[in-house]
């Protein structure tokens, strides 16, 4: 089952996984939205992928998704409000749903004989700042502790973090593009700098973490930082960049791994593994020597200012061809 599975990364989850399984017993797309499942069911019609599953329901009423767990084996939560002005704006319908609706998910998990859980996280979420940032560290927090409730159940939760999706609903390049036109493009801060992740990494991502997790960590990928000012000339290079100001809840800077972390993170090839403080089933060091990684040194923070990987103005260009629209051109 993918929550929120209309939503962006949820269609590219369920488009990799037709493709790449196409053994899978039965697929659930649940999301609260009738018409964005009907044109959803346009692409992946039940006709052509016989597993698939479209079901209407809110992460919030936990006796609906209780009943949609039925004979489910794996959970992909993706399900969220994300928008930081919005939740700023309406700040308990966040919670509902971010955390209320990720404890409906842990209780079903729990309740259903689910075998695997892994929630999708943001880099909000570390040292956050706003309300979206805080809804989802609480949510993070829920499901690291779920696997201290789990009993003896085969159960693992575990938690994906990583930052800017590329061509996501809301995020800065769709906003520029329709904007270009008009000459000018809002920059809230000309040293504002985030991590940037394609859909296609994000679900590989999952994808690794279903295969590897040990249930409790949060995994983090190593990828790219950018300028926000390159963003915008890689866009619209003979556009004015009209300085607007920061807007409420937003920082400078993101940070996926904070000084705090250090103490519990591993670095591995691809990932970094932020595992379970206290008194758990394995320690860092465990995790450290099973997957070919080493400790983090102490202090050590992952930030997108600070970061030793940047994309430059020509690659978020390619990167707008590769992941939102391939007849990009600047001119």
């Amino acid at each position: 089952m993918v929550t929120g599975g209309t939503g962006s990364f949820g269609k590219m989850f369920v488009k990799t996984i037709l493709e790449q399984y196409p053994q899978v017993r039965r697929l659930v797309v649940y999301s609260r939205d009738e018409l964005k499942q009907f044109e959803m069911a346009q692409v992946f019609p039940h006709s052509r992928y016989p597993a698939i599953r479209y079901f209407i329901g809110d992460i919030r009423d936990g006796e609906r998704f209780k009943r949609a767990c039925e004979n489910i084996e794996i959970i992909i939560h993706a399900a969220a409000l994300k928008q930081v002005p919005a939740a700023e704006y309406n700040p308990m319908e966040c919670i509902k749903t971010n955390v209320m609706g990720a404890q409906n998910v842990i209780e079903a998990a729990l309740d259903c004989g689910v075998k695997q859980v892994v929630a999708l996280s943001t880099d909000k979420a570390a040292a956050p700042i706003n309300l979206y940032g805080a809804t989802k560290l609480c949510s993070d927090k829920l499901f690291l502790a779920a696997n201290r409730m789990k009993g003896e159940r085969d159960l693992r939760f575990s938690v994906v973090r990583y930052g800017n999706v590329i061509g996501s609903r809301g995020a800065v390049i769709p906003g520029f593009l329709q904007k270009r036109h008009e000459g000018f493009l809002p920059i809230t801060h000309p040293e504002m700098t985030r991590f940037n992740i394609s859909l296609e990494d994000g679900v590989k991502m999952v994808l690794y973490t279903l295969e590897h997790a040990w249930g409790g960590e949060i995994l983090v990928p190593k990828i790219p930082s950018s300028r926000i000012t390159d963003v915008a000339t890689a866009v619209g290079p003979d556009c004015e960049q009209r300085i607007i100001g920061i807007r409420p809840g937003e920082k400078l800077h993101e940070e996926m791994i904070t000084t705090s972390d250090s103490l519990n993170t591993v670095e591995l090839d691809r990932y970094y593994a932020i595992c379970p403080s206290g008194a758990f089933r394995y320690t860092p060091q465990d995790y450290a020597e099973a997957f070919g990684g080493q400790l983090v040194a102490r202090g050590f923070r992952y930030n997108s200012g600070e970061n030793q990987e940047w994309l430059s103005v020509e690659q978020i260009r390619q990167q707008i061809r590769d992941h939102i629209d391939p007849q990009f051109s600047i001119v």
